[in-house]
């Protein structure tokens, strides 16, 4: 019984507290879905936290944002600034990898109402004896929350406002003093304190999650003679190239052993020869399944070294993590129950009317096993990661249960907080978002479909200036083994180098499937196909890298500048600018150092030269209309002197599609400059 009353008693002490909380707490951002889903930050990287908060009446308020790791018990509290209209603001740092909490708490400040219309009243000419009083009550009451100094300086304040033998103008001396109001603020009255009702999470990644150069490579034809499979020795000859380029992802498709069973031919012919190597997404055979790597490649052994030796060259291994089997794949005779069964007793090959796919077997996941292929599957992740990787392309990912990945990203982030998920999901668009939203750290995007000034404009202003900011990281790529678009087989050498610099510009993580882009491999199979001839899903290739018309220099400098500007490595200051041509894309990107702004032109037209009137925003990029600024091009090294917001701009094809402008005030003289005629 007497458990029951003390419970009672606490239940009825709450019920009161809960009728004296008059402040309410709305409209908080960001939160995403209510609560349900994190947000997303890399170390380092700071979290805005706005919310309408008010009360009843005009009395004074007070609040904190709370902030802690989500492994810890006890909060850190971050005073919130008001900025108008009832909206308040706080800003945190995250500073490690893994989860964070933060929520907000706020309270009616009778002192500091006290304190506010105490002025008013003095600047009136009032009486304000009993007032004073009332500020004394309320000083004491504060030092009982203080300890120690400050609880002694308070307790000498409130005596002498209310002392008898203390004249009115030493007392109002006294309640002016600038370090009444600061010692109090920090010993407020939080009894009646609403806390808002939820925890809001955010996921820190590494620094890689925000800014990465991906590199994708078929690691079997790497091989330095043509015709002969590569192995992960002949990649770590290729090393030095890929880094030199500013590469620092090397993404492999599967390495997994190739089925035999419905292998696919050249040119994904149904009919195999001999020496058809057979398509790496068909994973399985004899040799294994999702952990076991092909023969032909190397060993485990041979593998561990390569991520080693990429390492010191400043590059990540990236592998790829396809949820499907062949015929010959393990699973296929040890678990036919992941499998789905057709009425005549075979297993339901991959299709997409009217294609077919006879070489895959997708996975059941409505199975009545279907724990245990969640458990098996995020078990090949977790294999991976313990041999050294940290960072994944994860195919088709919206062909499985959300759940499914839920479950399967929380578990690998439990032992490996600092994975990177890259999803590749080419689908619709509530459906990419989702997926962003269960944890995926990375999206392909629809970049690659976009051609026009409107599209570019329309799909990076949802990308960078809405909510959808704040859990999707775009990344872009011109081109990846199964789409080569009509703008690359058509456009000839403009055309690469125009998708690589917007897509190296307008987003932060970006990649190129290779050697084909900086080759420039552009053949389609047939007429209005984006798959290649002589696809290298289904056969070796023999790249000649050295090639004297290879885009690597080209590349080489882009990363470079991806380097060096630091506007390149975010996507939060991306601004579009008016030009009267709808041909030519103007942009900037920059951080909240006024100092560090680029200026992108890019031509889009593949065939001619286009010209047109820029009008810039000076006031965004931190310029005034009375002061010249200098405008350097990064990649051809010439600077140019402006004057004002309107210039004029015009762009070939030779040497470069676009500028790329690091933006600065005058510091030459004008004879050093660059002029347009």
């Amino acid at each position: 019984m007497a458990k029951v009353r003390v419970r009672r008693g606490i239940e009825l002490m709450k019920k009161q507290a809960e009728g004296r909380k008059r402040v309410v707490i709305e409209r908080v951002q960001p939160e995403i879905d209510g609560g349900r889903y994190p947000i997303k930050r890399v170390v380092g990287e700071q979290v805005s936290v706005e919310a309408d908060i008010f009360a009843d009446g005009h009395d004074a308020l007070g609040g904190v944002l709370l902030v802690r790791r989500e492994k810890d018990a006890k909060w850190t509290e971050v005073p919130l600034e008001f900025l108008n209209n009832d909206r308040w603001r706080a800003t945190f740092t995250v500073s490690e990898v893994g989860r964070y909490r933060y929520t907000l708490t706020a309270w009616v400040d009778h002192f500091m109402s006290w304190y506010r219309d105490l002025g008013k009243r003095l600047e009136a000419g009032q009486d304000v004896s009993v007032d004073l009083l009332i500020g004394a009550k309320l000083i004491r009451e504060g030092s009982k929350r203080a300890k120690g100094h400050e609880a002694e300086r308070l307790e000498e304040w409130a005596k002498v406002l209310q002392s008898d033998r203390k004249k009115t103008p030493e007392k109002i001396a006294v309640a002016e003093d600038e370090g009444l109001p600061r010692l109090m603020a920090r010993h407020p009255d939080r009894r009646w304190e609403t806390t808002y009702e939820k925890e809001l999470p955010v996921v820190v990644d590494r620094e890689i999650a925000r800014f990465s150069t991906w590199y994708e490579m078929f690691p079997r034809s790497c091989s330095p003679k043509a015709g002969q499979h590569g192995t992960f020795k002949d990649c770590e000859a290729r090393l030095p190239y890929i880094a030199d380029m500013g590469f620092d992802v090397l993404y492999f498709p599967p390495i997994h052993p190739i089925g035999q069973a419905h292998r696919k031919g050249k040119n994904n012919s149904p009919v195999c020869q001999s020496d058809d190597v057979g398509s790496p997404w068909g994973i399985g055979s004899k040799e294994g399944g999702h952990k076991a790597i092909h023969p032909q490649l190397g060993t485990l052994a041979d593998f561990k070294r390569l991520v080693a030796k990429a390492k010191d060259h400043g590059i990540e291994i990236a592998l790829d993590i396809a949820l499907q089997c062949s015929p010959d794949h393990p699973y296929v005779k040890e678990h036919q129950e992941w499998f789905r069964m057709r009425p005549d007793g075979t297993v339901q090959y991959a299709e997409n009317p009217p294609k077919k796919y006879q070489d895959i077997y997708p996975l059941e996941f409505e199975n009545d096993d279907w724990k245990g292929l969640w458990k098996e599957s995020t078990g090949v992740i977790l294999y991976w990661a313990k041999q050294g990787v940290r960072i994944f392309r994860v195919d088709n990912p919206h062909t499985k249960p959300f759940r499914f990945w839920e479950y399967l990203i929380t578990e690998v982030k439990k032992e490996y907080p600092d994975v990177i998920l890259l999803s590749e999901a080419f689908t619709r668009p509530k459906v990419m978002y989702k997926l962003a939203k269960l944890g995926f750290s990375q999206s392909y995007t629809y970049f690659t479909w976009r051609h026009t000034k409107s599209e570019f404009t329309e799909y990076l202003t949802e990308l960078t200036k809405t909510e959808v900011c704040e859990y999707f990281r775009p990344n872009f790529w011109p081109n990846t083994p199964d789409i080569l678009i009509e703008h690359l087989q058509t456009g000839g050498r403009p055309a690469f180098m125009v998708r690589l610099i917007l897509a190296a510009t307008l987003t932060s993580n970006y990649g190129i499937y290779g050697p084909a882009f900086e080759l420039m491999e552009h053949l389609p199979f047939e007429p209005g196909s984006e798959e290649y001839l002589h696809s290298e899903k289904y056969e070796l290739k023999h790249w000649d890298i050295q090639r004297r018309d290879s885009l690597k220099e080209l590349i080489t400098r882009v990363n470079r500048i991806r380097r060096a500007h630091p506007a390149l490595q975010t996507n939060v200051g991306l601004r579009f600018h008016s030009i009267d041509n709808d041909q030519l894309l103007c942009y900037t990107k920059q951080t909240e150092d006024p100092s560090n702004v680029i200026l992108v032109v890019v031509n889009l037209d593949r065939h001619h030269t286009q010209g047109g009137w820029m009008e810039l925003d000076l006031h965004a990029l931190g310029l005034t209309p009375d002061h010249s600024y200098e405008v350097h091009d990064l990649l051809t090294d010439q600077v140019y002197l402006w004057h004002g917001s309107r210039n004029y701009i015009e762009l070939g094809l030779d040497p470069y599609p676009a500028h790329i402008f690091q933006v600065q005030r005058k510091i030459r003289t004008e004879q050093d400059y660059t002029y347009y005629t």
